[in-house]
């Protein structure tokens, strides 16, 4: 149900650390984030020569005292910025071993990051997918929308496979203007669409978000006896004693996961492992307290 996505204690920490961006930003309205076209307000950014028509007000005396030669002050505008949150709905995220699945933690954390973003006067965007967009929402900065974005959250179902290629194009796309662009799947799918994709959304100039959603049984592999094993996205099945893989598996799948980190590294995207057994509040905030402690740049 969509009331179930939104998780108060997620949310009350999430309203206290914020979401701010770290790059420059463009907007479409003042707001909280840095823009890279200049006004004269807020943030003292750089000198200019003075040129007819010019606001003497903003003219810097200490310079025309030392040089005898006229310069603006100029100062960055604060802006808003737009974040795009992009859910995977391949079939593999309808995989969980536990009280919920990877969709549905996916789902409650676009939903909680939704909240915060618009909560403090920023837009969201959202888009779901698979091989390609399936829904899409238009951006918005109004928090009585917050109901209409659950329910598009909580309607879509996991049935497709994944492919990064055609759906990150389609988020570059859409994600034309400098903001944020958030990412939440297991990113099981081939690893040079999605350093591809990354690479586009980066050279937009957009801050890249990627939270790697994953069931802790994929992590640490607890199983026991004999198990079938199924691809969610496939015909293919396994039926072997996992304690005959468990090494192997466990390596593989740690040397999968650092060439994810090292694609994000490369493009200067966060990389946040979501672990679906762990608290929703305790992933968000800790990321946004990480957020915080690295500082804008």
């Amino acid at each position: 149900m969509a009331e179930n996505l939104l998780d108060p204690q997620a949310v009350s920490r999430g309203e206290a650390l914020g979401l701010m961006a770290r790059r420059i930003v463009e907007g479409y309205r003042v707001g909280e984030h840095r823009s890279p076209f200049h006004g004269f307000a807020i943030e003292f950014a750089q000198h200019r020569e003075y040129s007819a028509g010019d606001d003497i007000r903003h003219l810097d005396w200490k310079v025309l005292g030392r040089s005898d030669r006229y310069y603006i002050k100029q100062y960055e505008q604060d802006t808003n910025y737009v974040a795009h949150i992009a859910v995977d709905g391949s079939a593999s995220m309808n995989y969980g071993s536990g009280k919920v699945s990877k969709l549905h933690f996916a789902k409650a954390l676009a939903a909680c990051l939704a909240y915060v973003i618009l909560l403090q006067r920023d837009a969201v965007a959202l888009m779901l997918f698979d091989t390609e967009r399936r829904d899409y929402l238009p951006r918005t900065d109004s928090l009585g929308r917050i109901n209409h974005i659950m329910n598009r959250l909580a309607a879509f179902e996991a049935t497709g496979h994944t492919s990064f290629g055609r759906s990150l194009e389609q988020l570059a796309q859409e994600a034309k203007r400098r903001g944020i662009v958030i990412l939440l799947s297991d990113l099981f799918g081939d690893e040079e669409q999605l350093a591809s994709g990354l690479q586009r959304l980066a050279f937009s100039g957009n801050e890249v978000i990627v939270f790697h959603t994953l069931d802790h049984a994929e992590i640490t592999f607890p199983f026991t006896g004999v198990y079938k094993f199924r691809d969610l996205e496939g015909d293919a099945e396994l039926q072997t004693s996992p304690a005959d893989i468990r090494k192997s598996y466990l390596k593989n799948f740690e040397d999968y996961r650092q060439r994810i980190r090292r694609i994000c590294e490369k493009f200067n995207a966060h990389y946040v492992l979501a672990d679906t057994e762990k608290p929703l509040a305790e992933v968000l905030s800790g990321y946004l307290a990480f957020r915080r402690n690295t500082g804008r740049r």
